[in-house]
């Protein structure tokens, strides 16, 4: 029988210790909620290579949607078997699969990629043939097979057996159910690859990903990412976001491509300004007195990563760039960026939120 699909709701319980280690001394535990965006996930890979270096946090769950979901799944199996260390090999290994695929595929550069801007893809001719075909055709007509690429990156790296066994770093997996229109997320047994394809499977370019009967697109129309379970299933009330899919862009934009992009953005970006809302609701809640401490609900810490104005900078077409030149200079600015988090908001975890919410809700 088909597992319903998940709902999350804005309360928020303390969470039972079931099996976990507790905090290690000298480090701060917390949970990361990881957003998706192709390869501008690269960002995150660089964010999350700074931390593992900084060596002061203690992951205990994370939440992810597509690239973030891949990103988190290394991050874990990495961490649950050599440590920091581990976590980095893998996370880059993650990265130079992909820049590899990119290499062999269709948008892999060409003789015209010098006359391009930047990253962009924009005067790649394929790019623009591809571009094209999505508005013409569906996958089930230019790809009947279901071939997707990402399934031969993930093929041998991820180590599924032990991150459905793990209790110490939980992994939490987002798809969108394309016939219920709700949301599901993968945890613990279910976790797989195909997971992780669903998680990352836009509806333009890929097949509708088939679990136990049920199909599955991109989880960030429901949650890029989802911070329901972080809050839930884990003990640890700080939570921090790496924010990869841009809340402000500074131009208006003009063509079809770039504005089914931001329409993209804008839903992707809903259900977690939602889920904000609701936990600023309860932390001021609690804050004045309004909520019998009985309750059982909990304050929640919220940190954020993100380099919004770079990132916002970046053409749609990056997206689809896998260079390694590119994923490179996309690791560099999200180390950069969680240096700065570091340095800056370190010793607000386990205290307070290091960002205020406000500014998103106008």
């Amino acid at each position: 029988m088909t597992k319903p699909p998940t709902a999350h709701t804005p309360g928020r319980r303390a969470a039972p210790v079931t099996n976990q280690a507790e905090e290690k001394p000298g480090k701060s535990r917390i949970n990361l909620a990881l957003q998706g965006g192709g390869a501008h996930g690269a960002f995150t890979w660089g964010v999350l290579d700074r931390l593992l270096e900084d060596g002061r946090l203690d992951v205990e769950g994370i939440s992810g949607t597509s690239a973030g979901a891949m990103n988190g799944a290394l991050l874990a199996q990495g961490l649950l078997t050599g440590g920091p260390d581990k976590a980095r090999e893998l996370l880059e290994r993650l990265w130079r699969r992909v820049a590899k695929s990119h290499g062999l595929g269709p948008l892999a550069p060409s003789w015209l990629m010098p006359f391009s801007t930047g990253p962009n893809l924009d005067s790649h001719p394929v790019y623009a043939g591809m571009d094209m075909m999505v508005r013409m055709l569906s996958p089930y007509q230019f790809n009947p097979m279901g071939v997707n690429p990402l399934r031969d990156v993930l093929d041998g790296l991820v180590d599924f057996d032990l991150l459905r066994r793990a209790q110490d770093v939980r992994l939490f997996v987002s798809a969108t159910n394309v016939n219920r229109g709700q949301l599901r997320v993968f945890s613990g047994n279910e976790l797989s690859v195909d997971c992780l394809l669903a998680s990352a499977c836009l509806p333009m370019l890929f097949q509708a990903v088939r679990i136990e009967g049920e199909h599955y697109w991109d989880g960030g129309y429901m949650g890029n990412p989802v911070l329901d379970p972080l809050i839930k299933q884990c003990t640890s009330p700080d939570v921090l976001v790496v924010q990869v899919t841009p809340m402000h862009r500074p131009d208006l934009p003009r063509t079809p491509t770039a504005i089914i992009d931001r329409i993209n953005e804008i839903s992707f970006n809903s259900t977690f300004y939602r889920e904000l809302r609701s936990i600023e609701l309860v932390n001021r809640l609690l804050d004045d007195g309004r909520i019998n401490p009985d309750a059982g609900l909990r304050p929640i810490h919220l940190h954020m990563i993100e380099s919004d104005a770079s990132m916002g900078a970046l053409g749609v077409s990056s997206k689809l760039n896998g260079d390694w030149g590119f994923l490179s200079e996309l690791r560099d600015l999200g180390r950069a960026a969680a240096e700065g988090w570091l340095d800056a908001h370190h010793a607000a975890i386990g205290q307070k939120s290091s960002f205020a919410t406000g500014p998103f809700f106008v």
